[in-house]
C-alpha cells in the first residue's frame, strides 16, 4: 500500500511539473521573442520574393501584390512611380520569378517594431524570344509593423563578395529597369 502512495504522489508530482513547465515555456520572453522572429522572416521573405516577381501579362495584380508587401516610402515610391514603369514592363514584355533560397533575420527591435532581414533568392527573368536568365540575389529588407502585419520598408542589395566595405543602402527603391532581375 505504501509503494502505492508513493507512485500516485510522484505522479502527482510529475504531472505538475509537467505542467508548470509547459506553462512557462508557452509564456517565456524568450519563446515570445522567437515566434515574433519566426513570423518576421516569413513575411521578410515573402514580402522579398513578391518584389522580384512580375509578370507584363498580369502586370496590374503583381503590382498590388508589390504595394500589398510594403509600407512607408517604398511603397509610396512604388505607388508614384506606377504608371511609367507599366509602361516599361509592358515594352520589354519579361517575365519574372523569384524563389526563395534562404533567409534570415539580422535584427529585431519588437518594441518598436522594425526589423532587418536578409533574403538570398534565385531570379529567373524570361524576355521574348531569349532565353531565361538565371540570377542569384542577396537583398536586405528593412520590415516595418503595420496593423496588417509586417511589412517591406526599404529593400536594397546585399553586399557580395569584395564589395562588403561598400555597404548597400536599404533604404533605396527597387530598380526600375523592367529586364533588370534585382526588384523585379
Amino acid at each position: 500500500m505504501g509503494a502505492a502512495v508513493a507512485l500516485v504522489v510522484a505522479a502527482a508530482v510529475a504531472a505538475a511539473w509537467t505542467g508548470w513547465s509547459w506553462y512557462s515555456a508557452a509564456h517565456d520572453d524568450n519563446a515570445a521573442f522567437a515566434r515574433t522572429r519566426d513570423t518576421v522572416l516569413a513575411a521578410g521573405e515573402q514580402a522579398v520574393q513578391n518584389m522580384n516577381t512580375l509578370d507584363h501579362a498580369h502586370l496590374s495584380a503583381g503590382l498590388a501584390v508589390w504595394e500589398q508587401s510594403t509600407t512607408g516610402d517604398l511603397h509610396s515610391q512604388l505607388v508614384q512611380g506606377r504608371a511609367d514603369f507599366e509602361k516599361q514592363v509592358q515594352q520589354a514584355q519579361t517575365v519574372s520569378t523569384a524563389k526563395v533560397l534562404s533567409g534570415a533575420v539580422t535584427d529585431l527591435d519588437d518594441r518598436t517594431g522594425k526589423a532587418d532581414v536578409m533574403v538570398a533568392l534565385q531570379i529567373t527573368v524570361q524576355a521574348p524570344k531569349s532565353k531565361p536568365a538565371v540570377k542569384e540575389s542577396r537583398l536586405l529588407g528593412e520590415m516595418t509593423r503595420t496593423s496588417a502585419g509586417w511589412k517591406l520598408s526599404a529593400l536594397g542589395d546585399a553586399p557580395m563578395g569584395d564589395s562588403a566595405s561598400t555597404a548597400a543602402d536599404p533604404t533605396a527603391a527597387p530598380t526600375a529597369d523592367p529586364t533588370a532581375t534585382a526588384g523585379h
